[in-house]
């Protein structure tokens, strides 16, 4: 029963949120756990030492973390929503948690990580002003390590191109059980 009305809570906060702010809050609903499942699954967690999750809103990703990563992998959660980092503070109090994506190398040293091994992201990029996602690669970019992943979800095919000039992309998977469809960048930072 706490598990149900969790998740309306959780359905109504999002709805609640893209009505308001739809650019930030690139969707009406949380990931489903098959976008969630697709995310998770793309990465090698027994090579993965620290992660950040971009854009983490209420955790519907980051509750599939503890249970693939290995105890000592450090977590870092980036949501600019006050209300949902607050939450996702309270539901994951081992993990760090920040405002800005486009701090994420100030956010890394700050946690004393040198580079990350892999980027998780739910940002809705094509919602941004061009300016700020070119921001916010760059810090993705940045504070990967060589051969480090990049796995992102988006409900278009329209960031292919600006991936591909800082990543290999690897594949891009198709998710159809979540709303809207959703495709899956798996991404590996160029050598």
């Amino acid at each position: 029963m706490i598990r149900i009305s969790h998740l309306v809570h959780e359905r109504f906060m999002f709805l609640f949120k893209f009505l308001h702010s739809p650019t930030y809050v690139g969707s009406v609903t949380p990931s489903s756990r098959f976008l969630a499942k697709s995310m998770i699954e793309s990465i090698p967690w027994s090579e993965v030492h620290a992660v950040a999750e971009l854009g983490a809103g209420t955790g519907a990703i980051t509750q599939y973390i503890p249970q693939a990563a290995r105890a000592q992998t450090k977590v870092l959660l980036f949501e600019k929503d006050q209300t949902m980092q607050e939450s996702l503070k309270r539901r994951f109090p081992n993990y760090l948690c920040y405002s800005d994506s486009r701090e994420l190398q100030l956010a890394t040293k700050n946690a004393e990580i040198e580079q990350l091994d892999c980027i998780i992201s739910g940002l809705p990029f094509f919602n941004f002003p061009q300016a700020m996602r070119n921001q916010i690669v760059e810090q993705i970019h940045l504070s990967l390590r060589d051969g480090g992943l990049f796995v992102a979800f988006q409900y278009s095919k329209q960031m292919k191109q600006q991936l591909g000039e800082w990543f290999d992309i690897e594949e891009i998977k198709f998710v159809p059980m979540n709303i809207p469809p959703a495709f899956v960048y798996v991404c590996r930072k160029k050598a």
